[in-house]
């Protein structure tokens, strides 16, 4: 039976990665993961569907394992934690001081959309936290 182990991204092609390569490559990506969620629960724990909209946007990730910052897998605009699109929001959130590639002034701007629009920016990933609003309010 073999272990799956994560490849750290800055190993070179070719290059054979060590088990303990290996393990510390999983145990960082770990880290920085629960470190974003930790981040994101604490910005909105006075909106926990904003939390669980990171949950289904982002799986509470930012960054990428090699420092750049998440875009989206559908619309490549969509960018961090909160899936912020640069093409509909970047000059409001420039016009506010906002850089959406910092995870707290992403937030901040999620923040601001919420207060402007409620929740239908995310609605395309309502199925997701739909789901935990449901189950929150029965």
């Amino acid at each position: 039976m073999s272990t799956a182990y994560a490849v750290p991204e800055s190993a070179a092609y070719g290059h054979i990665v060590t088990e303990s390569e290996a393990v510390v490559a999983a145990e960082t990506n770990a880290h920085v993961h629960s470190n974003t969620e930790a981040i994101v629960r604490d910005y909105f724990k006075d909106i926990p569907v904003m939390i669980q909209v990171a949950r289904c946007e982002s799986t509470f990730r930012h960054t990428l394992a090699d420092g750049s910052v998440l875009q989206g897998l559908v619309d490549n605009a969509d960018t961090g934690v909160m899936q912020i699109n640069k093409r509909y929001h970047l000059e409001t959130a420039t016009s506010l001081g906002l850089d959406l590639y910092d995870i707290y002034d992403n937030m901040a701007y999620a923040r601001h959309l919420y207060e402007k629009q409620g929740l239908q920016p995310w609605s395309a990933s309502s199925p997701c936290w739909g789901q935990t609003l449901a189950m929150n309010t029965q």
